[in-house]
Order: structure tokens, then C-alpha cells, then sequence
């Protein structure tokens, strides 16, 4: 067998799996939705080796406030990932939820109802 078909028999979805838990509780979610959106799971070695070579790149902390925030937008792909880290918008603060509506930005006066009237 060739060598390179020899490394790739050592890949293992426990092996990217135990990797991602070093690193925190975001990319090991990112982890397994890659390997579980596939119908077989070596399909999703490829994300996750680029997943693994980010974090050579860039910090531990960097990687996983990137999938925070992919996780946090419904979008945690290998792309949306990268583009996140080489943005810089791990570094700022998540998008607020839709149970966290940001009403201190709305100025005070009768014709603003607020989200209460339409429910």
C-alpha cells in the first residue's frame, strides 16, 4: 500500500474527535457536525484536517471563538470558518440571539411599540 493511503488508514473519527476536545467545546461541535452531516464519516476527514492545520496557524483560543461564532451564525463549514479567522471577527463579540433584542438602542417616544405588541 502507498504511503499516503497509509496515513489516511490512521485517521480516525475518534482521533479528530479527541483533537477537537483539546481544543474546546465549540470546535469539537464543529467537529462532529462534520462528521456526522456525511453519510460516511471519512468524508468529513478533509474539514477536519483543515480545521487541524488552523490551529497551526492561528491560536487555540482564535480557532475556537471562530467556531463560536460559526456555531453562533448556523454556519460551521471549513470556508466559513477560515474566513471568520482571517477577518479577525473571532475577536469581536457574538451576534446578540433573537431572545437577547438589543432595545436600548431604540429611542423612547409612542410610535415605538416594541416587539411585545406584535405578539
Amino acid at each position: 500500500m502507498p504511503k499516503s493511503h497509509q496515513a489516511h488508514q490512521n485517521w480516525s473519527p475518534g482521533r479528530f474527535l479527541n483533537w477537537a476536545t483539546d481544543i474546546g467545546p465549540a470546535t469539537l461541535d464543529v467537529v462532529q457536525r462534520q462528521l456526522k452531516d456525511r453519510p460516511h464519516p471519512e468524508h468529513g476527514y478533509r474539514a477536519c484536517l483543515g480545521l487541524l492545520n488552523l490551529s497551526r496557524r492561528y491560536s487555540r483560543d482564535r480557532l475556537e471563538q471562530a467556531c463560536s461564532r460559526a456555531l453562533a451564525i448556523n454556519s460551521a463549514s471549513y470556508q466559513s470558518i477560515t474566513s471568520i479567522l482571517k477577518q479577525g471577527l473571532d475577536q469581536l463579540p457574538l451576534p446578540l440571539t433573537e431572545e437577547e433584542p438589543e432595545l436600548a438602542d431604540l429611542p423612547v417616544h409612542t410610535n415605538v411599540r416594541g416587539p411585545r405588541y406584535y405578539h
